[in-house]
């Protein structure tokens, strides 16, 4: 074996085909995508099967399927996909599985890169599924493999909640010796297990709170996922944390320690880390509980080690007091930091810390993200925009980088809430105010993974609507991931194209126009005719992203230019498509207006610029 640096979602993939996971789909979406990716590269070395699924409810169907078989199987989403997943997921946890399966739901606490701030550890208790919370990519690596044997061992589907720090962290760890995967189970019928009714349901719920309530919290105190760290005599305040805040933890106090050794407070202190959230182990907890009279809880997102210290504490009537975010104690949003910890220590101890430089933030320029020099995305929104100029109309956006169309100068997005609600919000705007234009901008990715249902729902309930598919040949915004319009996948299988031009045509979509978003004139023509027609309409714009487009055999035309002597300084450019080569230059024309100027090592030559310029001096 090797030793490297292995980012947090590589250990991941590594624990899980070590465990020897037969089978793995997920839908991608930051900060989980990376686990998928790394799995893809070892196929062929462990024969698992791996897939990009259409969406996460997809992708636990599918592992439900080889698992009820007896097989291993993975499946891998960020929070929210939960949510899209929630119907399976649920189920479930009543009816159980064969062969281990381990569900990844990565947090994101800040947040990062999703829509909201939820925690899956309060989804375990819901959907009464065990959870595992780990600290560190190498922790990660061995908990998941442990997380396969509880799933097979109770028959149960295990939740398995990384966050953002701990996906995209790196660690050294020895790269393990991979062979081939475990033996495909086969699958035995049995109506009386795999069928789902209320009967089912009512004796499994059952056998399911005997679990969680009495035997996995007995397990989970003696598991090695949960401990406690002495320092001293172990008999002053007791710090508990889980997850990356547990490092956060552990980092501050030996800090302020070395800075601060005579402070009893922290030299006399006990530390209790808690990887399994749910079921809580509450002996454990109660063992340490009762042997402090104080208690502050260091955790992302929601209280839930919190709520649960403060339960034990009024059901065995046990005299802590415990302080985290429900006494403002702890920051309630946001991710946490050694800083912050440091911090929070420091007070409780009675340390007064010095202000240091180090910590303070060097004041940077405003720097919002934008469409890349060349987005495709930027001519759909302007021709939209130009076309509709004057109408009373509603845009409603979707998750991806067309989401950064709200930005001005474009301001082409008016809401945006969860993947596919474009299509469906336009249609409430529409039965509200049946004289506004309504459009939905979705991207293709996102249409098949969200996007058809609405459109049937459109064509059926007679709405006035104008579908604009963004259609950019790739998931550009997780990392240029394939789908069902790319024709490849995961397997590194060349399949049939799946086209959207028929899926809308089948549904009853008319007119449905496809253009290219950089061909001003004919864009604006086809957004007019499609939004003059009555029922449901669809332009589909259809151009490269370009980070994908020389792989998909387009050549870029050279970057543009702009003649200083025709140019009148109007920044017309500028203000109004927002493209990050077009800049204000120092250098000033006759009339002493200073002269835009196009980064030749952003521009990509699409030629929007060029088109909207009133003097024709971009060539």
């Amino acid at each position: 074996m090797t030793r490297q640096m292995i980012m947090g979602n590589q250990a991941i993939a590594l624990g899980a085909l070590k465990a020897g996971v037969n089978l793995v789909a997920g839908y991608p979406g930051t900060p989980s995508s990376e686990i998928i990716e790394f799995i893809s590269k070892y196929r062929k070395q462990t024969g698992t099967y791996v897939e990009w699924s259409v969406n996460e409810k997809a992708a636990v169907e599918i592992a439900a399927g080889a698992s009820y078989s007896g097989s291993r199987t993975l499946v891998t989403m960020k929070q929210v996909g939960l949510n899209v997943a929630s119907d399976p997921v649920m189920c479930l946890g009543y009816v159980g599985v064969e062969g281990g399966m381990v569900i990844v739901s990565a947090d994101d606490p800040g947040p990062i890169s999703s829509q909201t701030e939820q925690d899956t550890r309060n989804f375990a208790q819901f959907s009464k599924l065990p959870c595992f919370d780990p600290s560190t990519p190498l922790e990660a690596y061995e908990m998941i493999q442990d997380a396969f044997e509880l799933s097979e061992k109770y028959h149960t589907p295990v939740l398995f909640r990384p966050t953002t720090r701990v996906d995209h962290a790196y660690e050294s760890m020895e790269i393990p010796e991979l062979g081939p995967c475990r033996a495909p189970g086969v699958f035995e019928k049995d109506p009386q297990r795999w069928v789902i009714f209320p009967r089912l349901s009512f004796m499994n719920h059952k056998k399911i709170f005997e679990r969680n309530e009495h035997i996995l919290p007995e397990e989970f105190s003696k598991s090695r996922w949960n401990k406690t760290v002495v320092q001293g005599s172990g008999t002053g305040t007791v710090f508990v944390a889980g997850g990356i805040s547990y490092c956060y933890l552990m980092e501050a106090l030996e800090s302020l320690r070395s800075e601060f050794p005579e402070n009893k407070i922290l030299s006399e202190s006990m530390v209790l880390k808690i990887g399994t959230p749910y079921p809580f182990p509450y002996p454990l907890a109660e063992d340490v509980i009762k042997k402090h009279g104080e208690a502050i809880v260091f955790e992302e997102l929601d209280p839930v080690i919190e709520r649960n210290l403060v339960y034990l504490c009024g059901r065995k009537n046990l005299s802590c007091a415990v302080h985290g975010k429900i006494d403002g104690t702890v920051p309630e949003a946001g991710e946490l930091s050694v800083e912050t910890v440091k911090n929070i220590l420091a007070k409780h101890a009675g340390i007064d810390l010095p202000p240091s430089a180090a910590y303070e933030k060097p004041e940077l320029p405003v720097r919002p993200p934008v469409l890349c020099a060349g987005c495709p995305h930027r001519g759909a929104f302007y021709a939209v925009k130009q076309a509709m100029k004057g109408k009373k109309t509603v845009y409603c956006g979707d998750i991806g980088c067309y989401t950064l169309g709200n930005a001005k100068p474009l301001d082409m997005t008016d809401t945006c809430l969860c993947m596919g609600a474009d299509i469906t919000m336009a249609q409430g705007f529409y039965h509200n105010e049946n004289d506004r234009r309504c459009f939905s901008f979705i991207g293709d990715s996102t249409f098949f993974a969200s996007g058809i249902t609405g459109v049937v729902n459109a064509v059926y309930n007679q709405s006035r609507q104008t579908v604009c598919i963004l259609d950019n040949s790739t998931t550009a915004m997780t990392g240029h991931q394939p789908h069902p319009g790319t024709g490849m996948t995961m397997m590194g299988e060349i399949v049939e194209k799946i086209s959207i031009p028929k899926i809308l045509s089948a549904i009853g979509v008319s007119p449905i126009i496809e253009v290219d978003p950089f061909d001003f004139e004919k864009a604006v023509a086809a957004v007019k005719e499609a939004s003059d027609s009555d029922g449901v309409s669809a332009v589909i714009f259809k151009s490269p992203c370009i980070a994908v487009a020389s792989k998909l055999g387009y050549r870029f035309p050279g970057a543009k230019s702009v003649d200083g002597e025709k140019c009148i300084g109007c920044r017309k450019c500028i203000n109004e498509l927002g493209c990050p080569a077009l800049s204000l230059g120092l250098k000033t024309n006759a009339n002493g207006k200073r002269i835009v100027e196009i980064d030749s090592a952003l521009c990509t030559g699409c030629g929007l610029c060029k088109t909207v310029c009133p003097v024709g001096a971009i060539c």
